[in-house]
């Protein structure tokens, strides 16, 4: 790969073959590659998708899902559907999985780390990569290890490349989960597969040409379909590698390309040379989320639970809330008086209301039912949700929140946060991801000692020969 300098017409180095680079990461990667503490993050994360899909799976777009893929007519598939007695092709697995992970919005998160990244710019690293990996891994009798190494690449590939293209991606209205996401399900799919480099970047070009999805269409079921959509899309785009389909071999880096075509251009110093170098699991991390709502409101909640437990804060005996955040915050939490539980998720004042009124914010409480609940109601209406020059000033790479709540007999009880409980800063015990698997797994009404046994198989991951013992957990 060369860098060359900067091109007047364009600002934008150019850089050639970082396609290519990228897809001789993939192919020349192995097992061993993997450093330990990148594996055992990942279990976490792996279980954690896991359980998520079998929420998904009995939420309405679940349903829904279910229902369009039973109209296929496809009964004899290779890939398990999670939650499901489905068995289906590889991309419908990947597409079904995908949209379960994210349904609930409560999948994990890519941290940012250059200042002018806005948090919300980077990924949900897991809905497109382990769907794909598992739906690839499972019609092939992959071992645990192979899944495990599938699933790294994709998040690495994913989230470097969501550090490396500008801001103005996300600012102006693409969902990076989406976007990003298909080059993740494309590298997972593409190294199952035993692509060689030449094939690997022919599937990045096809994951280009596929790469979608609109911020305008959070809290609805677009949004997860967007992480379906782009889990599918990877998978197609190996499947068609494989069969000798031609595309680009520069679609990542070419004045058309991806990176200027969807962002304006890139950082070339957030990838080149970057890729594993550290893994993004080691630094800057994933977060997995304590709540089922956007990750922009985690820090808040956490922070706003510390204060209730430490002061015994009673709904009744609040006068008002204002909660202050930098000013890329509100612009994805847009929701202030959410109408159902998909636009709750993507409420600041919802999440304050209902930990102030319920002393928890878990997968019963984003229900319609409860958002519909008049005392919710007045409870948002007390929330002032603003920007504020402290946390403007600390950085687009932190979703700093301050809180003050104002009680009624005069006092105001603060607190701040920078990042919520199961950041790389306050991060989660494998026990603790465990604890939220059991949550899902109950939401789901799934059988407690299948539970218990996909909590096992995945602690022990590396050690299962072939993935259809865990995937025959998740049926």
């Amino acid at each position: 790969m060369t860098l060359h300098q900067t091109n007047p017409a364009q600002a934008q180095p150019i850089v050639e073959g970082l396609t290519h680079d990228v897809a001789e990461f993939v192919v020349g990667t192995s097992y061993a590659d993997l450093p330990a503490e990148v594996i055992e993050l990942g279990k976490k994360s792996i279980l954690d998708g896991i359980g998520l899909a079998l929420s998904g799976s009995v939420a309405k777009s679940g349903e829904y899902i279910q229902s369009y893929l039973a109209g296929l007519g496809i009964k004899d598939g290779p890939a398990t559907v999670i939650g499901t007695s489905l068995k289906v092709p590889p991309r419908f697995a990947a597409f079904a999985n995908g949209v379960g992970i994210h349904a609930d919005d409560y999948d994990d998160t890519q941290l940012a780390v250059a200042k002018d990244r806005v948090y919300g710019l980077l990924t949900h690293p897991t809905a497109p990569a382990l769907p794909a990996a598992l739906a690839v891994a499972e019609a092939g009798g992959r071992s645990g290890a192979d899944t495990m190494l599938a699933y790294h690449l994709g998040v690495e590939v994913e989230c470097k490349i969501a550090e490396a293209i500008n801001p103005r991606h996300y600012q102006h209205g693409f969902h990076a989960t989406a976007t990003c996401g298909t080059y993740a399900a494309a590298a997972a799919a593409s190294k199952l597969k035993g692509l060689d480099v030449e094939q690997v970047v022919r599937a990045f070009g096809c994951a280009g040409s596929q790469s979608a999805g609109l911020r305008e269409n959070f809290g609805t079921m677009m949004k997860p379909f967007h992480a379906g959509r782009s889990s599918e899309s990877g998978v197609v785009a190996a499947d068609f590698a494989a069969l000798g389909w031609t595309t680009t071999d520069k679609i990542l880096e070419a004045p058309r390309g991806f990176f200027q075509a969807a962002g304006g251009g890139f950082d070339a110093g957030a990838i080149v040379g970057k890729l594993g170098q550290p893994w993004t699991f080691v630094f800057p991390g994933v977060s997995i989320k304590p709540h089922p709502s956007g990750s922009l409101t985690h820090p808040g909640m956490t922070k706003m639970l510390e204060l209730i437990r430490t002061h015994g804060i009673k709904a009744e005996d609040v006068e008002r809330v204002d909660v202050g955040t930098n000013q890329n915050m509100p612009n994805a939490l847009i929701h202030h008086r959410p109408k159902n539980e998909l636009q709750a998720k993507f409420s600041m004042e919802f999440c304050m209301a209902i930990l102030l009124l319920d002393g928890r914010g878990s997968l019963p409480e984003f229900t319609d039912e409860v958002v519909e609940r008049e005392d919710v109601k007045a409870m948002i209406e007390k929330v002032n949700f603003h920007v504020h020059p402290e946390a403007e000033a600390a950085g687009y790479d932190k979703m700093t929140t301050i809180i003050d709540i104002h009680m009624k007999d005069g006092r105001t009880i603060s607190g701040r946060s920078d990042f919520g409980k199961g950041s790389p800063a306050n991060p989660m015990t494998y026990d603790e991801a465990a604890d939220k698997f059991r949550g899902c797994a109950e939401f789901a009404k799934w059988d407690k000692t299948k539970t218990e046994a996909i909590i096992e198989t995945v602690r022990r991951l590396e050690q299962v020969a072939d993935i259809r013992e865990l995937t025959r957990l998740c049926a």
